[in-house]
């Protein structure tokens, strides 16, 4: 199976101390994969890595022409909820890649959006401001967003942070026709146990990596007590890593825009 993105030798530094340490490896075309790891393994730098948003100091991510767009949905921590917008129209932000700022909205486009808001259980929270919504509410609102990015390679950050059961088992239904549309999905989850249930392929972090493959293979006992020791054993006054740091863009193959 061919790739959607590789990581050539990838190393991400804060303060030139590693947060990811000589990562390679590939996800392939259509995968549904499952980053984990301990608390500070470098699972979010990873993901911030393959957008372009930190630099990476020494290796690279190359995004393969077939991978097409990208959608990424962050850690809620990390997005101002108190812009005043309403639900419909955080929704329809999901154009932006494609229609840009001037393209007119077309009527067809709201339909989709509604039909959007309708997939992710929230029919009739149309003209809601986002800043009204619970923690569930806005993480369907946002998965809603990505329904109309159309993109073939979907990024997750702790998607299921803070969320209740019942809207997990309908995100992650979501989650799982996006795979059955053989796009590509990489999430960073911590629920080893759903890992297991939802996830075929999985990438088990220690700032280095400790085990990528088949999910029942990468979960076993040796794999996650090695993980948890390499992460007890990080000295954050240790010496400096060998690096070069000199910075390097993340690599984009040609094709469709990102």
């Amino acid at each position: 199976m061919s790739a959607a993105i590789t990581l050539e030798n990838l190393t991400v530094t804060y303060r030139r101390h590693p947060a990811l340490h000589h990562v390679s490896g590939e996800f392939a075309l259509g995968s549904l994969t499952a980053i984990v790891g301990p608390n500070g393994a470098g699972k979010s730098t990873l993901l911030k890595s393959i957008m372009g948003q930190v630099r990476c100091n020494n290796g690279r991510v190359v995004k393969h022409a077939d991978a097409g767009r990208i959608a990424f949905l962050p850690q809620q921590a990390e997005i101002d909820r108190s812009f005043p917008i309403a639900v419909l129209d955080c929704v329809m932000l999901g154009y932006w890649g494609r229609a840009g700022l001037f393209r007119r909205i077309s009527v067809a486009m709201v339909e989709r959006a509604e039909q959007a808001l309708a997939a992710v259980g929230l029919e009739g929270f149309a003209q809601r401001s986002i800043s009204s919504l619970s923690v569930g509410q806005f993480q369907r609102v946002l998965f809603a967003r990505i329904l109309l990015q159309d993109a073939r390679l979907i990024l997750l950050d702790e998607p299921f942070s803070a969320v209740d059961t019942k809207t997990t088992e309908d995100l992650l239904r979501i989650i799982q026709s996006w795979h059955a549309e053989q796009r590509t999905v990489i999430a960073v989850l911590h629920d080893y146990d759903q890992v297991r249930r939802a996830f075929p392929q999985t990438l088990l972090l220690a700032r280095n990596v400790v085990a990528w493959g088949a999910t029942e293979q990468v979960l076993c006992h040796d794999n996650l007590h090695r993980a948890r020791t390499m992460a007890e054993a990080v000295d954050e006054h240790a010496p400096l890593c060998a690096v070069d740091v000199a910075p390097l863009v993340a690599v984009a193959m040609p094709g469709r825009a990102s």
